[in-house]
């Protein structure tokens, strides 16, 4: 079974900010780090 891995984070962040609106600084952060990391990953090898 596989599941995509960005509409679920994307899914749980728009969640989350409707649940706690100032939690919507810290998801955009990590969000944003985790796709930069992701797409230097292949670069690094």
């Amino acid at each position: 079974m596989y599941i995509a891995i960005q509409p679920l984070a994307a899914l749980v962040a728009g969640i989350l900010i409707l649940l706690v609106p100032r939690l919507l600084n810290y998801i955009v952060a990590v969000y944003l780090i985790v796709i930069g990391v992701l797409g230097l990953a292949p670069q690094l090898r």
